[in-house]
Parts: structure tokens; C-alpha cells; sequence
């Protein structure tokens, strides 16, 4: 009998730098539901990978000194790696530089334009570099920051690819009432319409002309590929889609059951999303769950607050489950949630170390002490404290499951830690070591530490789709073979027939927060040091370097620049810019538009009328959203710019040299 199949998918990881922990929560969370799903019986197809092109990518390889192919290269290895060490399960790591993706999207879009559903146009109005995202002046932050991320929106005008979203408005509306479901947690569905549905869907800007690193539009090469089309089609192209014609391994997973995204990503997975599948003829997934941020503390992570936690790091101090752990049972369903190490090391200690390492330490032990750790199936629970034990194991093998059909994953790991906690109170009710010292309860004895240890067993199945080491290692200190049925948990209490244990180690020894907080200060302290005398090196080398005479060239080389008098007719700071001047240069036969970096060195009345140098002939390129079509000469010393002043009397656009 074929197995039904589960297509489960995460939102892909922007390969701008290395994920923090609040990107892994996606493929953590995802990760448990595809293992629960397995151990369900279904054919699991899980995907997750990297999101590689974009503005910010070229910019920021730019900057490294590399191509964007190159830093993207280096930046999705990280991403795979600390997918890895999370021990996540994915089928497909799939990136949007894979050449089976590219070709499909460059169908797509060449598809969509064909049929009339994208079309040619010109947009106007404020973009976000970090996010990659257009925004319409009323949709800004106060300020004009982006409604998405907060930071600066710049002035953009290009022409570009539209896709008609507002053709498909009212089947989208549709959709959501006859798929109640669709949403996970409900209450975006109603932040969708009422935020973006109801007051019109605006067309979608889905192309770019500003930058090239993306897919090229194969018949208009001026164009790449919007980030939005490119990386959300990656759930239908990972699995085989292609418009002229589509693997069999497409046919069977999709529709996606499950998208599992971050909540600021949500508008792009249930409105451009269902509108790319509909414009091609294609069902809509199953259900989408915008979960919630992982704050650190209150704050969200970021660089220039110094809060970034890394999976990894984490991992190093706390073990891998633990943190895997920690994020499926502390962050909410709905509401954001917080991580601190203060907090892990509290968690860390009351379930992992008290509750769970604790019950299966000392009941191993007593299985070992009092009969070499060789124990039978008791002949009946039918002792009242026996009874509430089972009946307990019962609901929460129940209540497991509940919160896994409605992805309140929390509540999920909660039932089973209960059990736990429930069986260490077996523990205190039945007082095994009470019950040794009387020879005549010893069958009594031997049925507690059964009881006990058949509990473990199930609670070490039960952990395996959010703690599979840790599942594996109770089975190991059972002398079991790990089991990832659920049919294993259904099953009738007490199936083994004996239990033979051994000695163990514990599952999770105590941590002392306060030594290791301490430890965790020094070592921040001592990496801000090394960071600090690392960037006064690395300046004092680039100043030496700069320094340093430069090789000798000839002089057809030199005249190749072209040197002119350039008089400043205007000159305004560039907004939302600390180093950028906008200059109107007169250079004789025209007027030039020119951006200088050197604001934090003059007012901009200071050089009207002045008499710069421009190299002329360099090519134009875009700064802020703005095209600067030359460069000014200016000179440095010790970090201060002074721009190179010219003969009063010099005319505008005289040849130098």
C-alpha cells in the first residue's frame, strides 16, 4: 500500500549573512512536524535551502571583493552547516542559483508575460534595500521607514514587469472562505484583507533594471527577475515543476501541505504567492503557518544591538536538543517569544536536567540496584496509582497529538514533558526504595520500576520528533532499539515483555548559570577586545597601503583619464545619507549630476561656485537610489577629505592635464 505523501516546506534563508536563532526556529519547527509526520506513516518530502540573488547580495559581494556567485557560495555553506548541526532533516536544500531553478523561473515569468498576466510598465515610489521590497508612500512607517523592517526608504523610478494581483483579488478572497484552514495562526487572515486586500491590491513591480545579479528576463536582458518571483517559486521548482513540463515527483507532492514562514513574510506567501499559482493554473497550498519572531529578550536580534545568538554557538554550550527544545516549547503560537542565555540555562535545568535526566537516572539506577536491572511485565496495572499513571500517559500522547494537528507545536512537547513530570511524582507516590526493604513487596517493586521504565520508553518516543539524539539516547540506556512508530505509542501500555538496563550516563548534567554566565561575559569582553585591535590593524594597513607609491605607468595609461574643470552650479545632501553630497556640476558642453562621500567634511553652501576636478569619463552608477555620472578629485589625510580646488579663473569644462 502507498504511503500518503507530506510536502512540507520552510521560507528559504537570505544568504546575506550568516542565520541567527531566530532564523533557524523555521527548519526546527518544520523539522518536527516532517518527523512527526514520518513517524505517522507518511511519505515525507521536506524542503528548505537559500535564497541567493537580490540588490543587497551584489552589494554587500561588492563590498567583500567578490563576485555575488562567490559570496553567495560562501554564505549558503554556513546556512546548510547550521542546518546540519540542528540535526534537521530536509530532503532538498535547494538554492535559487541552482540551474534547475533558473531555467524553471525564466519559463515562468517568460510564461506569465505570454498570457498577459505580467506585464511591461514603469514604477515610482520608495524601495527598501533590505528587504528587497516597493513600498506606495501611504504603506511607510513614519518617517518614511519601511513598514516591514524600519529602516530608510529611498526614492526609486524604473521601468519594470508588473504581475496583475488585482485581477485575482476576488478568487483569492474566495479561496480563504472555502479553506479555513489556510491560515495558521486565523488572525492573519484578517490582517491580509483588511491591511492589503480591502484597500485595493496595486499591481506587483516583479522585475528589476537597477542591478543585474539575478535571473536574467531572457527577452528583455535589461531586466532581472524580482526577488519575490524568483524565490517563491523554489517550492514548485524544488520538486520538479517546469511550465513546459513538470517530473513526476512535482505531480505527486503538490500542493505543498505546509509552508512554514516567519509572520513579516506572510502578505508575500498568501497574496503574491497564491496569485503566482492561480496565474498558472496551479492548486494553492494547503496551509500556510506565519509563526511568530524569536526575540532576545524584548529586543529583536541585530547586529548594532550586539543580540545576535547563533544556533551553533548555542549548540556548543547546550547541546543540540536542548536548544531545539528550548525553541519548540518557549516560543508561542501567536505572540513573539524570547531567548536569553539566563533563560536557557533556567529551562535547561528545571525539564532537561530535574525533570527528564533526573527521572530516567534514577530509574535505570534502581532498576540496576534492586534486581541487576533485569525486570518483567507486571501482571496487571490495576493498582489505583498505576491506573492514574497510565491514564495520564494516555492524554498525553493525546494531547500531543492535538497540538501537532494544529501546530501548536509548544503544547505538543508540553504534554510529553507533563509526563515526565508526572512520572517522577510516581516515583515519590510508590517510594520504590520504601518498598525494597520489605522482601514481600518485591513484585510490587518490580512493577513500579517497570511502569517507570516502560514511561520512559514511551516518553523517549514520544521526544523524537523534537529531540531525536536525545531519543536515541533513551533507548540506548533502556538497552532498546530506537523506535519512530507512532503505532509504538497507540500500542497497549506495557509491551515489552521484559526490560534488561545497564548503568547509564545522564541524559543532562546541571549547569552552574552563574560560572557559566560569568564565562560567557569574559569571553564577549575579550572578543570585543580582539574585534577592536582587528580594526585598528586592518586600518593602519589599509592607510600604509594607500601610502605606499603606487607602479609606475605609462602615459598613454594616464591619458586615458579624462580631466576637467568642473564648477558646482548646486549642492544638497543626499537624504538619509550621513556621507553623501548631490553636486549640479556645469563641465562646459553639459551639466553633470555627481555624488561625492565627503558631507561629514563640508556644508554643501561651502563648495557652490567652487572650481572641482571630475574625471569625466568614468561610468555612471547608482548611489541611494541616484545616478552619479563622474567622480570628484579630492585628497586624504589621517581619514579627513579635502576636495581639490581649482584657479578661480579656470573656465568650466577645461581640459586638465
Amino acid at each position: 500500500m502507498e504511503k500518503p505523501k507530506y510536502y512540507i516546506t520552510t521560507a528559504i534563508a537570505y544568504t546575506s549573512r550568516k542565520p541567527h536563532i531566530g532564523n533557524v526556529y523555521d527548519p526546527v519547527l518544520a523539522d518536527a512536524v516532517a518527523r512527526y509526520k514520518r513517524m505517522q506513516g507518511y511519505d515525507v518530502f521536506y524542503l528548505t535551502g537559500s535564497d541567493e540573488h537580490g540588490q543587497k547580495i551584489e552589494e554587500l559581494a561588492k563590498a567583500a571583493g567578490v563576485s555575488p556567485k562567490e559570496y553567495v557560495d560562501g554564505v549558503a555553506a554556513q546556512i546548510r552547516a547550521v542546518w546540519d548541526c540542528m540535526n534537521i532533516s530536509y530532503d532538498r536544500f535547494i538554492r535559487t542559483t541552482d540551474e534547475d531553478h533558473v531555467r524553471s523561473v525564466e519559463a515562468i515569468f517568460r510564461k506569465l508575460v505570454e498570457q498577459g498576466d505580467i506585464y511591461k510598465g514603469e514604477y515610482e515610489g520608495k524601495y527598501c534595500v533590505p528587504c528587497e521590497s516597493f513600498f506606495t508612500a501611504s504603506q511607510l512607517k513614519e518617517g518614511g521607514l519601511c513598514p516591514d523592517c524600519g529602516r530608510p526608504c529611498v526614492d526609486a523610478k524604473e521601468e519594470a514587469y508588473f504581475l496583475r494581483l488585482s485581477k485575482y483579488a476576488d478568487r483569492l478572497v474566495e479561496y480563504y472562505e472555502a479553506n479555513p484552514e489556510f491560515f495558521a495562526p486565523l488572525s492573519r487572515k484578517a490582517e491580509m484583507i483588511n491591511n492589503f486586500i480591502k484597500p485595493g491590491l496595486a499591481d506587483l513591480c516583479v522585475s528589476r533594471s537597477t542591478f543585474s545579479w539575478g535571473i536574467q528576463v531572457k527577452e528583455d536582458p535589461r531586466h532581472v527577475i524580482y526577488v519575490w518571483i524568483d524565490a517563491l517559486s523554489n517550492y514548485i521548482t524544488g520538486i520538479g515543476y517546469h511550465p513546459d513540463g513538470s517530473k513526476p515527483s512535482f505531480e505527486k507532492l503538490w500542493p505543498a501541505d505546509l509552508h512554514v514562514i516567519g509572520k513579516d513574510i506572510v502578505r508575500f506567501h498568501t497574496i503574491y504567492w497564491p496569485v503566482l499559482l492561480m496565474a498558472l493554473g496551479l492548486p494553492l497550498p494547503k496551509r500556510v503557518l506565519g509563526h511568530p519572531w524569536v526575540l532576545v529578550g524584548e529586543d529583536k536580534m541585530s547586529k548594532s544591538r550586539g543580540n545576535v545568538l547563533y544556533a551553533d554557538e548555542l549548540a556548543e554550550i547546550f547541546g543540540v536538543d536542548a536548544v531545539r527544545y528550548y525553541l519548540l516549547s518557549e516560543i508561542p503560537f501567536a505572540q513573539d517569544g524570547s531567548i536569553t542565555y539566563e533563560a536557557m540555562i533556567e529551562k535547561f535545568n528545571a525539564d532537561l536536567a530535574n525533570t527528564l535526566g533526573n527521572l530516567v537516572s534514577r530509574s535505570v539506577a534502581m532498576a540496576v540496584k534492586y534486581f541487576d536491572g533485569k525486570l518483567s511485565r507486571p501482571a496487571d496495572f490495576s493498582d489505583p496509582v498505576d491506573e492514574s499513571l497510565l491514564a495520564c500517559e494516555k492524554k498525553a500522547v493525546e494531547e500531543m497529538v492535538q497540538g501537532f494537528d494544529t501546530l501548536h507545536i509548544g503544547d505538543s512537547i508540553g504534554a510529553v514533558m507533563n509526563f515526565a513530570k508526572r512520572c517522577n511524582k510516581y516515583i515519590d507516590e510508590t517510594t520504590p526504595w520504601s518498598l525494597a526493604k520489605d522482601s514481600e513487596k518485591a513484585d510490587r517493586l518490580e512493577a513500579v520500576l517497570y511502569n517507570l521504565l516502560e514511561s520512559i520508553r514511551r516518553i523517549g518516543i514520544a521526544l523524537s520528533p523534537f529531540m531525536p539524539e536525545t531519543a536515541e539516547k533513551i533507548a540506548a540506556a533502556l538497552n532498546l532499539e530506537a523506535e519512530t512508530e507512532f503505532s509504538a505509542l497507540t500500542s497497549p501500555f506495557g509491551t515489552p515483555d521484559r526490560f534488561e538496563v545497564r548503568p547509564c550516563e545522564p541524559l543532562f548534567a546541571r549547569i552552574d548559570g552563574a560560572a557559566l554566565l560569568k564565562e560567557l561575559a569574559e569571553k564577549d569582553k575579550a572578543a570585543a577586545k580582539a574585534k577592536k585591535e582587528a580594526e585598528k590593524a586592518a586600518k593602519k594597513a589599509e592607510a600604509k597601503k594607500e601610502a605606499a607609491p603606487k607602479e609606475p605607468i605609462a602615459f598613454d595609461d594616464f591619458v586615458k583619464v579624462d580631466l576637467v574643470c568642473a564648477e558646482v552650479l548646486a549642492c544638497e545632501r543626499v537624504e538619509k545619507s550621513e556621507k553623501l553630497l548631490k553636486f549640479r556640476l556645469n563641465i562646459g558642453s553639459e551639466e553633470r549630476q555627481v555624488l561625492s562621500g565627503i558631507a561629514k567634511f563640508y556644508a554643501p553652501e561651502e563648495l557652490v561656485g567652487k572650481k572641482l576636478v571630475l574625471v569625466k569619463n568614468l561610468l555612471p552608477r547608482k548611489l541611494m537610489g541616484l545616478e552619479s555620472h563622474g567622480m570628484l578629485l579630492s585628497s586624504e589625510a589621517e581619514g579627513v577629505l579635502r576636495v581639490i580646488l581649482l584657479d578661480p579663473e579656470t573656465p568650466a569644462g577645461a581640459v586638465i592635464g
